[in-house]
């Protein structure tokens, strides 16, 4: 499946030139290791992951941690997947043993009512959880990374499922990773003026894997 997206990631990168991100901000630096999860279950948590693989960078995934397992640090508690739960752990366990706690969090931003409903979620709950997740990563200064590389596919009108995502997130991001499609209307401008986190536009995913290297 990644090797999928990565094939669709750089077919699109070919068809046109990317913008130069350092041009536009500077990139804020964070550290390892680092968790990968999804705000609203859609497919952009794996397109997070296949970024973070053609980078070089190991990470640990979950899809709805709990903050008892971000707590836990790298291995996640020892969880395993089962239905509607699904946990990866690639993280180098030499450099960073089980337990090591985490300094970055990277949460991809986009709703998928099908992919909350197989992890047994309404987007109520989701959003209940994701905001207990970023609380609990402030509280432990955990470096978080919002990323939106849905375009234009994963808006929609104020109040709907994928905004609610983003309301959840990006204002309380430490950095704004986004494709340009997903700022048609500034709303990611806005909200990183206000809060003044980093804000990188990329013309495709495919252009997040340079940023992904230079965070890390």
């Amino acid at each position: 499946m990644k090797k999928f997206l990565l094939a669709v990631l750089a077919a699109a990168a070919i068809a046109a030139l990317p913008a130069s991100p350092a041009a536009q901000t500077a990139i804020p630096k964070s550290g390892l290791p680092v968790l990968t999860t999804s705000a609203g279950q859609s497919n952009d948590a794996n397109t997070v992951n296949a970024v973070l693989e053609e980078a070089d960078i190991k990470y640990d995934y979950c899809d709805v941690p709990t903050v008892e397992m971000l707590a836990a640090g790298v291995g996640l508690a020892g969880k395993t997947s089962a239905a509607g739960f699904h946990v990866e752990v690639t993280t180098d366990l030499v450099k960073y043993p089980k337990g090591t706690p985490y300094k970055t969090v990277i949460l991809a931003i986009g709703a998928s009512l099908k992919g909350m409903g197989a992890s047994g979620l309404t987007t109520d709950s989701e959003e209940a959880r994701v905001k207990k997740l970023i609380d609990a990563c402030k509280k432990a200064k955990i470096f978080v990374i919002g990323v939106h590389a849905g375009g234009d596919a994963a808006r929609g009108p104020a109040g709907s499922d994928n905004e609610r995502m983003i309301d959840a997130v990006a204002p309380f991001a430490d950095f704004l990773v986004i494709t340009k499609d997903s700022d048609k209307d500034g709303r990611f401008t806005k909200i990183a003026a206000k809060t003044k986190a980093p804000l990188i536009k990329v013309d495709f995913a495919l252009g997040m894997v340079e940023i992904m290297k230079k965070v890390f």
